[in-house]
């Protein structure tokens, strides 16, 4: 009989750990549910009853929509000595409504703070919103998540984050492109530890940010270069799994 491959007991141990962990979490905390739905349903009283706050997400999501990275920039700048909180706010703000890329963010916070502050404010921004998407999932619990997209499709990620670790966000973090808020969201549905997860996200984003605030501080005419290269490769991921699919 032939010995098990070298790593491939400690991957079995892993997914098995991931699969009770997931089990227990289709079971939603109460407390969990009431939070999250409290702040929702804060968000969407401000939005109906505040005049200055509809005005000001629509403002946000006009400019977010645009990819207009210098309307952006004097968008965070009108905050005063409170623009690297508005910036931070923005970053969250991107991955939770707003599909487009969070690297148009750290154009702007190029544009608006310099390559130094404005990269480690990306680095920041980065992590905060991987880390609010993370527990956002964590909050929500995998029931309704599998209610929506299968449970297929969440045995898929506990095999990759089971296999890969912490080495799966830190790669997926490094690769332009990848889809940052979907790594997030499905990261809070497994058993992967929050601290670590933070860790990988901060150190695999660090050298994109430092090049996307470089491009916005001084060569902002080449900042198309790298959405175009976002835009290649979720189009190819989307082309590939269209593929695969229709072959099956």
């Amino acid at each position: 009989m032939n010995a098990p491959a070298p790593g491939a007991s400690s991957t079995r141990q892993r997914l098995t750990a991931a699969r009770r962990l997931g089990a227990k979490r289709r079971i939603v905390p109460p407390l969990q549910v009431v939070v999250t739905l409290g702040a929702a349903a804060l968000f969407g009283l401000a939005y109906l009853l505040s005049d200055e706050f509809r005005a000001e997400v629509g403002a946000i999501a006009a400019i977010l929509g645009r990819g207009d990275a210098e309307g952006l920039r004097h968008y965070i700048l009108s905050y005063g000595l409170w623009a690297p909180v508005a910036s931070l706010a923005l970053m969250v703000v991107q991955a939770l409504v707003a599909p487009v890329p969070s690297s148009l963010v750290s154009f702007a916070n190029g544009l608006a703070f310099g390559v130094g502050w404005g990269w480690a404010l990306s680095v920041a921004g980065h992590t905060l919103a991987a880390g609010v998407c993370f527990w956002l999932m964590r909050a929500l619990g995998r029931g309704p998540i599998e209610a929506v997209v299968g449970r297929g499709w969440l045995e898929s990620a506990d095999r990759w984050f089971a296999r890969w670790g912490t080495a799966a966000i830190l790669i997926t973090r490094l690769v332009p492109g990848v889809a940052f808020d979907a790594v997030s969201f499905a990261a809070g549905l497994t058993g992967i530890r929050f601290d670590r997860f933070l860790a990988a996200t901060a150190i695999g984003v660090a050298p994109q940010t430092l090049l996307y605030a470089y491009l916005g501080h001084a060569a902002v005419q080449f900042i198309w270069i790298p959405l175009a290269i976002t835009g290649l490769v979720v189009g190819g991921c989307a082309l590939a799994a269209w593929w695969k699919r229709t072959r099956h």
